[in-house]
């Protein structure tokens, strides 16, 4: 064919690969992009119908289209996606652009294309995480979820996502903030930081209400994790749990915790100012009415330990730096205000931090009060030493009193659960059990001699 030198030198230098085509498909010329792009000669090119070289699963559409274009009466510009058969045998993806405009000095159809693999394979290999995300969360309540780093684009949501935020996949698909539609309208804008912090490469925890159709009644809690590519945020993914029933609950038992323990105080005081008025008035049965008040008080400190179990199992679980030696010296703390006296001698090292829940001092208090109420002394000695090896921290807690139930070791180490038949002495090692297992610990109990030794084993902070 013929046509200008320029032409030619300017084709040649453009990045994408350009071919003239007659109306057959026969190519009549190549710029030199074939070789960048396919690694192959013009020359291999030309002479060639362009049908020759897509892959035969891709022929059928790029026929249909070049036959689509060339055959319109009016100006048409047609744009296509296929295979290309490269130098080494394996596949290109191409995107082409091809109108019915002709030229007598190009004599053809001009039709001008670019490699698209890099995005082809990706969108190839999103659909497939789609599709097995979609397998793996097709039967759970939870709603899984994945964003662009800027929530502009929706990566991926399971069905969960209509039943629990009352919104429909389609309107999010097209507008991937409309979840916030979705958002009781007093917790958007935690929300919205919450957005900004993950977008900033920093994960969150939160819980919020959402559903207006069910007049946002419905609370979730939510935890999602940036994920970084080459130093940048490249995805926001997370899961979205519905937990109505679990915050109802939470909020019945406050409820009825305030209500228990300020009827129990009450009861209490009036059986206690009565049992002091019977030992007035009736000094023979003093011996008596001291029992009916030391019932009382253990009746109270029941109620106290009762509280500090609602809120441990009510609360945030989460285990943060304690200083083990710190949370003993307010276990020590908490003993005087209790009113009960103890030669307590704390062997330790400066600091000892510890991943634990912050309530550990409450599960140590627990363990001195015991050695300290079944001993008969009036301040029986209590050594504590915390110990520091290489993986883990130890508290070890040792009384000279008489051996410890073996009902009450089961509770120490979870081998026993309450039912209604048994419910072991008391509250306060149910506390320090649960204290121990939401920090991930375990307890040991033994006995040297006439000493009973309760351990208790933390993992290191970091660790």
């Amino acid at each position: 064919m013929s046509r200008s030198p320029s032409l030619g030198v300017l084709l040649d230098h453009t990045r994408d690969m350009v071919i003239l085509v007659d109306e057959a498909g026969t190519i009549t010329y190549a710029n030199g992009a074939v070789e960048d792009i396919l690694g192959r000669s013009p020359e291999d090119f030309e002479g060639r119908t362009v049908f020759d070289e897509i892959h035969p699963d891709d022929i059928g559409g790029a026929r249909a289209a070049f036959e689509e274009t060339i055959e319109s009466e009016s100006f048409v510009e047609t744009t296509c996606e296929y295979r290309c058969r490269a130098a080494d045998g394996s596949w290109v993806w191409l995107e082409s652009r091809m109108s019915n405009l002709t030229d007598d000095e190009l004599d053809g159809y001009v039709c001008s294309s670019r490699d698209i693999t890099d995005r082809v394979e990706a969108q190839q290999d999103r659909e497939a995480m789609t599709r097995r995300l979609q397998e793996l969360s097709a039967t759970t309540g939870d709603v899984l979820w994945m964003f662009t780093a800027d929530f502009s684009e929706l990566l991926f949501v399971n069905p969960a996502y209509e039943d629990v935020y009352g919104g429909s996949i389609e309107a999010l698909e097209a507008d991937p903030q409309r979840f916030l539609d979705t958002i009781h309208p007093d917790d958007v804008e935690a929300v919205r930081e919450a957005m900004a912090c993950l977008d900033a490469g920093n994960p969150i925890d939160m819980e919020y209400r959402v559903n207006p159709d069910r007049d946002y009644r419905t609370w979730v809690w939510v935890q999602a994790e940036p994920i970084v590519e080459d130093g940048e945020v490249a995805r926001i993914t997370g899961f979205t749990r519905d937990i109505t029933d679990r915050y109802r609950r939470e909020r019945h038992l406050y409820v009825m915790d305030n209500l228990l323990r300020h009827n129990i105080r009450n009861d209490v005081n009036t059986i206690s100012g009565t049992a002091e008025l019977i030992k007035q008035d009736a000094p023979e049965v003093a011996e008596q009415a001291a029992v009916i008040r030391k019932t009382g008080d253990d009746l109270l400190r029941s109620a106290e330990k009762e509280r500090d179990i609602i809120e441990l199992l009510t609360g945030p679980v989460t285990a943060e730096r304690v200083d083990v030696v710190v949370a003993v010296e307010r276990a020590i703390e908490t003993i005087s205000d209790r009113g009960l006296a103890a030669d307590v001698t704390v062997s330790a090292p400066e600091t000892a931090d510890a991943q634990a829940l912050p309530e550990l001092h409450l599960a140590i208090a627990e363990l001195i009060e015991n050695a300290i109420l079944h001993s008969d002394a009036d301040a029986p000695p209590v050594p504590v030493t915390v110990e520091v090896d290489a993986e883990r921290i130890g508290v070890l807690v040792e009384s000279e009193t008489p051996p410890i139930p073996e009902m009450e070791v089961a509770v120490l180490r979870g081998d026993h659960e309450m039912d209604g038949l048994y419910h072991s002495t008391g509250l306060g090692l149910w506390l320090v059990y649960w204290v121990v297992e939401l920090s991930d610990g375990r307890i040991e109990v033994s006995r040297h001699d006439s000493l009973n030794r309760i351990r208790i084993e933390l993992p290191r902070r970091g660790r």
